[in-house]
């Protein structure tokens, strides 16, 4: 389920199978030739032009090269994977041909399943921390589900890191400075204990000043204060048999994110009034007014034990692993520095994730037209959260005034104490979710070579998920629990922002799904020349229902009545949804794939669509979890690399998409819930390249060197669809480039830069919290630069 389709008899001379152009360092160097590439991610070695897949893959010395720390960073590399980081450091979204999902939400697994050395990371916060020393990055594009499971709809990101090594020492020290007060320290050592038993260690620490100023506490955000810790032990008791221990420790504790204000709403004016202040349309002045900073603390922790055996004809593989996941994030919600929110209680999440994972596989290895692979994949996870949400003690002059100074005159119609209403310290005093998932997948797939040249792959997996959510809610926002409906002031209703919570399980809900899906491969691959294949198939994947583990959780419409019977209304209940239901994802892809001495390229053409789409959408006050009836996008992408000259890489990787909702109802809208079937989706850009040149050489007798220059481009697309595009589009046109020294005693020099031009482009956008009228977005990262100094040993 782990291991990519395994195609050992056809061996083509040829080694790019769509990998993207952009890695072009996976090329070994040479005298203008272009030589394969082998991975093993099956554990054997195999060609990527034997992987009738759409597959990127991006090796050690290109992530080096282009100071790329972390996942996030990938998609400078990978035109078809996007990544954007949204209100926090966790808050992270991986999307693939324009799909993918899973941020802001605990309750949400991604719909790009994140695997590292096998071992599948369920949520994005587990990821975040930098890479360690690496064998590849390998992005497989569309569903993936028939060997990674239930949450690979839209692709998978697998990365594969540097075993202990048996033969010898070795190991590297570095140190990196850059702008912004950056400093990166990382070392890494591995080598035998003894014959069979050898060992590796890994530490890495970056610290940045942030490039986002608060002038109001003359403080900044947006910075990077991370560490991670790596070790591993690698065992051959037999000539049959290796056993892969490791544990990992990382940490993230960081200020982020800062927010710019797009549109300066009728709100701004009562901020001001209140004593507030915000930097008012200004996308990138990098600066705003905060009454306090956001933080978002991560401690991720996680051991694994792989153990191979080789029998006669096949290979035993199994993987088990445990990880914990705690995570607390907190923000000042409204971005201003009026008082609106209670600093102690500020949006004030606390989450625990327990995850445990089996997976058992057999894989032939013996010689003949066919091989097989069937195995089992086991996933038990335990999700706890802890929250809170409360005014701070300006919100009451605040929703005065929006009230017309009426809120007093009802508190005396009703006889309470004037300044009830939203009086400091209410709220969501506590909120408290907990989420069990139990999931079991079962699959297989065999590769038959039905000529020398033609081979057809046949893969099927059965995945069932049951999960258990409960929550948990106590509110004493009393202004939100009034019938104000029909009354005369009635247009008082917006300002209801935290209605009464109807708690689950109950005698009508009873917090459970149960979802099993079949999904299947069918692909045949045929050899046109030695040098040249084509493949043609289709793929299926599935993701198991996602619930909304939040206060914007509503019951179905269809259990109301039964809620009404039961005398379980809470005020001002109105439907949504408590989940969303599973996703179904198809995808049909032509692909041609070939390599010469000087030159390779890659073409795939597609259409891939996901019924049922998770869509998770923040409309001002809350998110909205539903499915989009259908989904869909034609697409093609295509690479080439060329070494025209010794030492001399040109690559070009370009991906189109023409997205489509076919279906999506109830959707959220500029101006509300809308129908959004038959328009095209925002956020996802007709056209994505990625360019870059890379040339090696010696300076005469002396150190190796390499000067690398690369383009990133994303057409214009508008940001979200509740946010006008005259607001929040984005158009990405950003130059980065490195140079190094190579020295003989070990020494290296790294001189890079990050968004050189400073482009500036909004990620991603979003009404203003509880401020009708305003929209506000997260800008890019500026211009970043440094130097490394790196020492390798042996």
């Amino acid at each position: 389920m782990l291991a990519l389709p395994r195609f050992t008899t056809r061996r083509l001379a040829g080694a790019v199978a769509l990998a993207s152009a952009v890695t072009a360092p996976a090329y070994a160097q040479g005298p203008g030739v272009l030589e394969e590439v082998v991975v093993t991610a099956a554990k054997r070695e195999q060609t990527l032009q034997e992987v009738p897949v759409a597959v990127s893959v991006v090796t050690a010395a290109s992530i080096e090269q282009s100071q790329v720390l972390d996942i996030k960073d990938l998609q400078t590399l990978v035109p078809s994977l996007r990544v954007t980081q949204l209100q926090s450091s966790a808050n992270t979204n991986f999307i693939i041909r324009g799909f993918g999902n899973g941020a802001n939400n605990a309750g949400i697994e991604p719909s790009v399943g994140v695997f590292i050395d096998g071992v599948y990371r369920s949520r994005v916060g587990s990821a975040l921390a930098d890479l360690p020393k690496l064998e590849r990055v390998e992005v497989l594009r569309g569903p993936q589900s028939t060997l990674f499971g239930k949450n690979a709809s839209a692709g998978v990101i697998n990365v594969v890191t540097a075993k202990p090594d048996l033969l010898g020492y070795s190991g590297s020290v570095s140190a990196t400075v850059g702008n912004y007060s950056q400093t990166i320290l990382r070392g890494d050592v591995t080598g035998p204990l003894s014959e069979n038993v050898a060992f590796s260690l890994y530490g890495s620490s970056n610290e940045r000043d942030g490039y986002y100023d608060n002038l109001e506490l003359g403080t900044e955000q947006n910075e990077i204060d991370r560490w991670n810790l790596r070790g591993q032990l690698l065992w051959n008791p037999t000539d049959r048999m290796e056993v892969r221990f490791i544990a990992d420790g990382e940490n993230i504790s960081e200020v982020c994110c800062g927010v710019a204000n797009l549109v300066d709403g009728p709100t701004g004016d009562v901020v001001r009034a209140l004593g507030g202040n915000l930097v008012p349309e200004d996308a990138f002045a990098y600066k705003g007014f905060y009454d306090f900073d956001p933080r978002t603390d991560i401690d991720s922790r996680g051991t694994s034990v792989q153990v191979d055996y080789d029998f006669d004809s096949m290979t035993l593989t199994s993987i088990t692993a445990y990880r914990t996941l705690e995570q607390e994030q907190f923000g000042d919600v409204d971005f201003t520095s009026a008082r609106l929110v209670d600093p102690n209680g500020a949006n004030l999440s606390d989450t625990q994730i327990d995850t445990f994972t089996q997976e058992i596989r057999l894989t032939s290895t013996g010689s003949g037209p066919l091989v097989w692979m069937v195995g089992a994949f086991y996933f038990k996870e335990d999700v706890e959260i802890d929250g809170q949400f409360l005014y701070g003690d300006q919100f009451r002059d605040y929703a005065n005034v929006l009230a017309g100074g009426l809120l007093p005159l009802v508190e005396g119609f009703l006889g309470i104490p004037e300044g009830t209403f939203f009086a400091p310290g209410t709220g969501f005093t506590s909120e408290a979710y907990t989420l069990d998932d139990e999931t079991l997948s079962l699959f297989a797939q065999a590769d038959y070579d039905i000529t020398d040249a033609l081979t057809l792959t046949v893969g099927l997996n059965y995945t069932e998920s049951d999960k258990e959510a409960t929550a948990n809610l106590t509110n004493n926002d009393l202004f939100s629990s009034l019938p104000l409906g029909g009354t005369p002031v009635e247009a008082l209703q917006p300002l209801q922002f935290l209605p009464p919570y109807l708690n689950y399980p109950n005698s009508v809900e009873d917090g459970k799904t149960s979802d099993d899906d079949i999904t299947y491969t069918l692909r045949l691959a045929y050899d046109l020349t030695p040098n040249m294949n084509v493949y043609a198939g289709v793929s299926t994947g599935f993701k198991a229902s996602s619930w909304n583990l939040s206060r914007d959780a509503r019951p179905f419409a269809a259990d109301i009545p039964a809620l009404t019977a039961a005398g379980l209304l809470v005020p001002n209940l109105v439907p949504g949804t408590r989940f969303a239901g599973p996703e179904e994802a198809t995808v049909y892809e032509l692909g041609v794939k070939a390599e010469y001495e000087t030159v390779a390229f890659n073409l795939a053409v597609f259409t891939q669509e996901i019924d049922g789409f998770q869509s998770n959408v923040f409309n001002g006050t809350g998110f909205n979890l539903a499915n989009a009836g259908k989904q869909s996008v034609d697409g093609a992408e295509f690479d080439i690399t060329w070494a025209p000259l010794d030492g001399l890489r040109v690559a070009f990787a370009m991906t189109y998409l023409d997205p489509l909702y076919d279906e999506f109802e109830g959707a959220s809208g500029v101006d509300g819930p809308t129908d959004l079937s038959g328009t095209k989706p925002a956020g996802i850009p007709e056209l994505s390249t990625n360019t870059n040149v890379t040339y090696n050489f010696q300076i005469g007798d002396g150190p190796l060197a390499y000067v690398r220059l690369e383009h990133v481009y994303e057409d214009e697309v508008q940001a979200i669809e509740n946010v006008p595009a005259e607001v929040a589009s984005r158009e990405i046109n950003m130059f980065n480039a490195s140079a190094g020294l190579t020295f003989a005693n070990g020494v290296e020099l790294n001189l890079w830069g990050r968004n050189l031009n400073e482009d500036e482009y909004i990620q991603q956008a979003f009404p203003s919290v509880a401020q009708a009228g305003s929209f506000s977005g997260y800008p890019n990262t500026p211009r970043t630069y440094g130097l490394t100094l790196k020492y390798n040993f042996e």
